[in-house]
């Protein structure tokens, strides 16, 4: 009889005990805020788990460099060809001197001038090689161009067709090698510089020809770009 009044004892206290912890329970949840208890869950979910190492993103540099520029350093980048659609480029110091963001790119060669001590643009424009006679204009623009300045060139659409030797030779005398290999709609990006020399072992010139044959664009040459860093101490 004593061991059936002892477990019957035990019964009721555990009874108790099990009401008491619900009603505890019950009180604790109805305090603390939900949003709080499940933070509290989850943060206890997550011991012991690796902490997840992400890359922070890449920075990025002028012009859409893949690389800075070193200190004292002005970056250039000049685009030409890519299809129908794509127009030429030319960025100097991570400004768009020439793009179709501008409005300011045209049928033909199209031109900047910048002012090598300052790194500021002079003057932009484009000269038709396809309709009109723009060699004279083209030449004069050139010539025009201060002693000490940087002069960067791109080719949109043809560049060739209505191009005189005279146009031809002027910008040859910049440092051109492949203006006189200049064809219909080839893409074609030049820096040079004024009154001053360019490092040797920077991006200058490149060239591409339209090639129905291989060509993916319908007749347009594939995009070529140039770009590079240009010392400012070069005066």
């Amino acid at each position: 009889m004593r061991l059936g009044w002892s477990n019957l004892a035990k019964l009721s206290g555990l009874m108790v005990a099990s009401v008491c912890a619900w009603y505890l329970g019950y009180l604790f949840a109805d305090i603390v805020p939900e949003d709080s208890l499940s933070s509290a869950i989850e943060n206890l979910q997550s011991i012991g788990e690796k902490p997840v190492l992400k890359a922070p993103p890449p920075k990025r540099q002028k012009c859409d460099h893949w690389s800075p520029c070193s200190p004292g350093s002005y970056a250039y980048r000049l685009l030409s060809g890519g299809g129908k659609e794509k127009l030429a480029k030319i960025c100097f110091e991570d400004e768009l001197l020439i793009s179709e963001q501008k409005g300011n790119v045209g049928r033909g060669i199209n031109i900047a001038i910048v002012n090598y001590k300052t790194g500021k643009v002079i003057s932009t424009e484009f000269f038709d090689m396809w309709e009109g006679d723009f060699s004279g204009p083209m030449i004069t623009f050139i010539k025009n161009a201060p002693q000490e300045s940087l002069l960067l060139m791109v080719t949109h659409d043809d560049g060739s067709s209505r191009l005189k030797d005279d146009a031809k030779k002027v910008i040859a005398e910049l440092g051109s090698k492949e203006i006189w290999n200049m064809k219909f709609r080839s893409s074609w990006a030049f820096i040079a510089a004024k009154g001053f020399k360019l490092p040797d072992d920077i991006q200058k010139e490149k060239i591409n020809h339209s090639d129905n044959s291989k060509n993916r664009y319908n007749g347009w040459p594939a995009e070529i770009q140039i770009e590079g860093c240009i010392p400012v101490n070069l005066i």
